[in-house]
């Protein structure tokens, strides 16, 4: 099928007077204030906050008995928090560039982790990989840019950008960075950061240097430290202080990465207070994926990561504007990470591009008249690059309380949806399909609907 969605500007053709020109009133709601709808006479500086491999109720702010985060709780009391967030793949990869690009993973062809994997070399290990897979690899960060990706749109209206952390498409260059810790060295193992995992674990100093530079140009942060992320070797006093909360080790250096994490938040904000610009900066809060600590060993539980259960797709996502929005906690509304590019692109005046699905976070009549949410699990490494429904494994669909997934038939699974009361049932247990056929057969419409709208012309087959 065709679809008539088309990216509104190829990154080539992107000019500064274009951008300019596209500026509109949009970035209404009634949780804004002190918002004109225009261009803001200070663009603000932007701060995205990616965790890696965290549980979605892994927070002190989110009711966790044991785990403390007290800087993302303070952030939390400053932001809108929407508890029921979810992101468009349980995976890192795919996940991480539907964030920045505002797409889901089958719009930007950014599906999985690493290309095909047959039996040569080390599947994690780029240095041991054959030309053939490098190969694949290069044409997956050229199909990636492109994209006019965020940091690409933003650097038209004088942005500088710094990337730190998570990075699967090589050099930081390639997402339009203008500045970055990643080089994409695929000699030193570079598959998904190289020095860029570095922040955090053992530096925070290029951020500080970041911030430091005294240039009065606005900013876009991006902050993916490799934290939560296994290896699980938090510091001593902190896997010290959890061992006395838990009989398993395993549970307790996951608990204890995740304050570390915190913390690492924490002297991100304070150098942000120190140089004077908090209150010209958005924070925007997400996960790329869920977490569930097995207890037993290292490594995750069943639905979990790389699952489109809630354990692999359900995160916090929160936006702090000082003096443009009123700090609350919003428990009912689905908002997605594919929210993120078009609530950075309101705040800045721009409307989002044409294929972008997502909604202005800040837009409360926007998210009010949406129905669902989508998103898709797909294989850790792609069988076929240029066909994204090649490597597709499962689909899913909220809408209120009722969540479907939906398996693709190929890649190991089978075909019998399941049906969820997600309100009731957030472990998914009870698999309601046979019980509301009527049901199950609306949503995979829906989803139906949506594969195929989100699809640009040019990829639709």
């Amino acid at each position: 099928m065709k679809s008539t969605n088309k990216y509104s500007l190829s990154y080539n053709s992107i000019n500064r007077r274009e951008f300019i020109g596209q500026m509109t009133a949009a970035a209404g709601g009634i949780m804004l204030s002190g918002c004109s709808g225009k261009r803001p006479k200070s663009l603000p500086n932007i701060i995205m906050i990616i965790s890696d491999d965290q549980g979605w109720g892994d927070y002190g702010f989110m009711g966790h008995p044991s785990i403390e985060t007290p800087n993302l709780d303070k952030l939390a009391s400053e932001s809108v928090v929407f508890t029921r967030g979810y992101v468009t793949a349980p995976l890192c990869c795919p996940s991480l560039a539907s964030i920045i690009t505002g797409l889901h993973p089958h719009q930007n062809k950014v599906t999985s982790n690493d290309p095909a994997y047959k039996g040569e070399g080390n599947r994690y290990n780029p240095k041991q990989w054959p030309k053939e897979r490098r190969l694949e690899r290069e044409k997956i960060i050229a199909n990636f840019q492109k994209i006019p990706a965020l940091p690409k749109i933003l650097e038209n209206l004088g942005y500088k950008s710094l990337q730190t952390g998570k990075w699967w498409m090589g050099h930081h260059q390639t997402g339009g960075f203008t500045n970055g810790m990643t080089h994409g060295d695929m000699d030193r193992g570079g598959r998904h950061g190289d020095e860029g995992l570095k922040i955090g674990r053992e530096t925070m100093q290029p951020i500080y240097d970041f911030l430091n530079n005294d240039d009065n140009q606005p900013f876009f942060l991006w902050y993916a430290p490799f934290l939560p992320h296994s290896p699980h070797n938090p510091p001593k006093r902190l896997l010290d202080k959890y061992i006395e909360k838990t009989d398993s080790i395993h549970i307790a250096k996951y608990w204890a990465n995740c304050e570390w994490f915190d913390e690492t938040c924490g002297e991100l904000f304070t150098s942000l207070e120190n140089n004077g610009q908090a209150e010209n900066t958005i924070i925007l809060y997400v996960c790329d994926n869920g977490w569930i600590q097995k207890p037993e060993e290292n490594g995750y539980a069943e639905k979990s990561k790389r699952t489109p259960y809630e354990g692999g797709i359900r995160t916090p996502i929160m936006v702090k504007w000082p003096g443009h929005i009123t700090p609350q906690k919003d428990e009912t509304t689905l908002v997605s990470s594919i929210d993120l590019a078009p609530t950075i692109l309101n705040a800045c005046g721009l409307e989002p591009l044409n294929n972008m699905q997502g909604v202005n976070l800040l837009d409360t009549k926007a998210l009010k008249n949406r129905e669902n949410i989508f998103g898709a699990a797909f294989t850790h490494d792609a069988v076929d690059i240029d066909k994204p429904e090649s490597s597709l494994k499962y689909s899913y669909v909220i809408e209120g309380e009722w969540k479907l997934i939906q398996p693709s038939g190929i890649n190991d699974t089978g075909n019998e949806p399941e049906l969820y009361n997600v309100l009731v049932d957030q472990k998914e247990e009870i698999n309601k399909a046979a019980a509301y056929p009527e049901k199950v057969e609306h949503l995979q419409k829906q989803l139906n609907d949506w594969w195929v709208k989100a699809v640009p012309e040019s990829q639709a087959s």
